[in-house]
């Protein structure tokens, strides 16, 4: 009875143990399911996005500025006789390193008369930085830091943009009110190319043949990369459209293959050259935009001895495409022209009469001698925008410096006209007469103006020099 009783335990025991294996078996393709389960989301979280931003957030930086002004004394102090004093104003922006021994890109309009700068890095090192060039026309400006090996962005290709394809705004919005020196993210699809804008944006200037964007660019986000899936920048994140003063998804950036030829022209001439082929266009006649927008580009004259002449280009023909890219109006000619590069030969397809033809023009730089180089406050008669003036000639622009009267020699060499409406001077907006003085003391004699005004209910450009 002992020994069968022994033999039931053991019986009962290998049971046990053979139960006990089959759980174990039972349970593993369980626990093998969950874990492949965590390593398959774990895998989904890194997108393209992810890798794009991990591979260029290195190289995005914080831009510091500091500008002093002048501020009127207190009524106090001016009762003892004192005089105006200085007030330190801060800024912030962002920006991105493109050569590893300390050069950094960034919008003009974040450094624009700044008297101390400095970058700080994403682990949060700060260095004192230098402006060596910058270019208010388009909003770009260059940095020099004394680094050394620091990581450097992939520079892209704006040209081949594809609408609808993914967007990546990097900067610093806000600054340091969130709280760290990590750049942040918003991603968004290109919404567009070629944009031509003036008005309620972040930044100042004109903007011409703008990449468009729905990823949200805020206040400090200014001089950061758009960059692609692929993590390369496309673009230096520049303004905002915002009726409200907030983002509304419409943002803009500067093509970066137009940064690159800025850098190129400040790193290697010290200024920035300007396309110019000698060539000045009619003007489209009325306020209906179906017909400015489709309007052509029409050679209204040549200017002797140009490259526009060489090349064998009349008044009358029509410039159909450029490069092979198609322009419609003077906005795509201005935009094509602005990315041309002194030196290049650029193909055209004009036509004259019914006919054809294809021509190629060899990019000059803007001359001294034959630039319009005009005393303009001694030829122009301005007077400051109104309400009521607004009112009877239908000015969209709420703000600026009408032209009341303007010599041949300025029609003729600028191309204003009366009742032109200046609304802003390389970028600084202009609201009356006197900012139009003040800013031709400021750029006269030191660099080309970039006039833009409002006729007809549209914006249009000119680039002239100011004698002193």
């Amino acid at each position: 009875m002992k020994d069968l009783f022994a033999s039931i335990l053991v019986a009962l025991g290998a049971c046990n143990t053979a139960a006990t294996a089959d759980q174990v078996r039972a349970s593993a393709p369980d626990t093998t399911t969950r874990q492949a389960k965590t390593e398959q989301i774990a895998a989904s979280r890194r997108t393209a996005i992810t890798e794009a931003v991990s591979r260029i957030a290195p190289a995005v930086v914080t831009v510091q500025t500091e500008t002093v002004e002048r501020v009127p004394v207190d009524v106090f102090e001016q009762f003892f006789g004192g005089r105006s004093g200085q007030q330190t104003n801060s800024g912030i922006g962002s920006g991105f390193i493109i050569r590893s021994n300390g050069l950094i890109v960034t919008n003009e309009h974040v450094v624009g008369g700044a008297s101390k700068i400095s970058v700080m890095l994403r682990d949060g090192t700060t260095y004192p930085a230098k402006l060596l060039g910058a270019d208010e026309t388009n909003d770009l400006a260059i940095l020099k830091v004394d680094a050394s090996n620091l990581p450097v962005a992939s520079m892209g290709n704006s040209e081949e943009l594809l609408v609808g394809e993914w967007a990546i705004a990097i900067g610093n919005p806000f600054g340091f009110v969130l709280g760290n020196t990590e750049p942040s993210v918003t991603t968004g699809v290109i919404s567009a190319t070629g944009r031509n804008l003036l008005g309620r944006t972040e930044g100042n200037g004109i903007y011409l043949g703008m990449i468009q964007t729905d990823a949200s660019i805020n206040l400090g986000n200014s001089g950061g990369p758009l960059v692609n899936a692929n993590g390369d920048v496309i673009g230096v994140n520049s303004s905002i459209y915002t009726p409200s003063g907030g983002s509304i998804g419409l943002g803009f950036a500067i093509p970066i293959n137009r940064a690159r030829r800025i850098v190129d022209d400040l790193l290697e001439h010290g200024k920035v050259r300007r396309p110019w082929i000698g060539e000045k266009l009619l003007t489209p006649k009325g306020n209906n935009p179906r017909d400015v927008v489709t309007a052509g580009v029409v050679l209204q004259s040549v200017v002797p001895g140009s490259p526009a002449a060489k090349s064998g280009l009349e008044p009358g023909d029509e410039i159909l495409t450029v490069r092979g890219k198609r322009v419609r109006n003077v906005f795509d000619w201005e935009t094509e022209r602005l990315d041309m590069r002194v030196g290049e030969s650029v193909p055209l397809t004009i036509k004259r009469g019914s006919r054809e033809r294809s021509v190629s023009v060899t990019v000059a730089d803007l001359p001294e001698v034959s630039a319009p180089r005009v005393t303009v406050l001694r030829e122009l008669q301005l007077t400051t925008l109104t309400p009521q003036i607004r009112a009877e000639r239908g000015y969209r622009s709420n703000r600026g410096a009408v032209v009341v009267e303007v010599s041949d020699r300025v029609r003729d060499e600028i191309g204003l006209q009366q009742g032109d409406l200046i609304v802003q001077i390389n970028g600084t907006p202009i609201a009356g007469a006197t900012d139009v003085s003040r800013a031709f003391e400021t750029y006269g004699g030191r660099s080309i103006i970039r006039l833009a005004f409002e006729r007809n209910g549209f914006m249009y450009t000119r680039d002239f020099e100011i004698t002193r």
